[in-house]
């Protein structure tokens, strides 16, 4: 698989994306979002790909911004086909895969960069990290998401003082805020995510698709999480992950999941 703008590598279940623009400090343009969508879809449709990481390359930037060159001349119809297509294509779309996907954030995650992480399921992020959405320092607001995911994750009030001020917090601060789920060295990063997604993959991946749409539903407008949850449960009892399951449990060995 050749990429111009990312890797893709594939290792014991987990396939790692590295966004390797490292001269725009991995700035998102177009042609990166394209090559993105593509590798999460490739890595969704791989039935040996247990776990997604979404990381930058180096050591200064996960994704520092989208590639403002790109878009500093555009009309309004032309900008909110920007966000509608992005949303479509890579955010919303990295949100709602039923593979496991967890940001990997080794510096810089701001604008795009920080909404991108937000899209996965979850984040973890090295001690040097620093986040933020300075949009409206531009002129804009944050159109890949931001301005819905960030509250969810840490609230509306905290949401609303970052955005506005344009300012960044760093990795401690985004551990309290609850905006990461875990801070680490740059050196033991990687191994952290190993270690947490080698937990992941003793599940039945089945049931986390379920539970990802379900945990997804509570925060979708018109949907009843409650409901999809009933669906998914029940819809687990005729899963021969759920057959394992129970049988290994009954029989006090541990399960070997088919992931079907």
């Amino acid at each position: 698989m050749n990429f111009e703008n990312i890797t893709y590598e594939h290792d014991s279940g987990i396939t790692t994306i590295t966004i390797d623009r490292p001269k725009k400090l991995n700035a998102l343009n177009q042609d990166t979002i394209q090559e993105l969508h593509q590798a999460f879809k490739t890595a969704e449709d791989d039935v040996d790909t247990k776990v997604i990481f979404i990381t930058g390359s180096g050591e200064k930037a996960f994704v520092a911004g989208a590639d403002i060159s790109e878009f500093a001349d555009y009309s309004v119809a032309q900008g909110q086909q920007l966000a509608a297509k992005g949303q479509a294509k890579l955010f919303d779309f990295v949100a709602h895969l039923s593979t496991p996907v967890i940001a990997v954030i080794n510096g810089f995650a701001l604008g795009g960069g920080l909404e991108l992480a937000m899209a996965a399921h979850f984040r973890i992020a090295s001690d040097n990290a620093k986040m933020g959405l300075p949009e409206v320092s531009l002129g804009v607001i944050p159109g890949y998401g931001g301005t819905q995911r960030l509250p969810q994750l840490v609230g509306k009030g905290r949401a609303m003082e970052l955005i506005m001020t344009a300012g960044m917090i760093d990795a401690a601060q985004a551990l309290e805020y609850g905006l990461v789920n875990h801070v680490t060295s740059q050196e033991e990063l990687m191994e952290l995510a190993e270690k947490i997604a080698g937990k992941i993959m003793k599940n039945s991946s089945v049931a986390i698709a379920s539970a990802i749409a379900s945990i997804n539903a509570g925060f979708e407008e018109g949907e009843n999480g409650f409901e999809t949850e009933i669906t998914e449960f029940g819809k687990c009892f005729g899963t021969a992950d759920f057959k394992e399951g129970t049988s290994a449990f009954l029989e006090k060995r541990k399960p070997n999941f088919p992931g079907q």
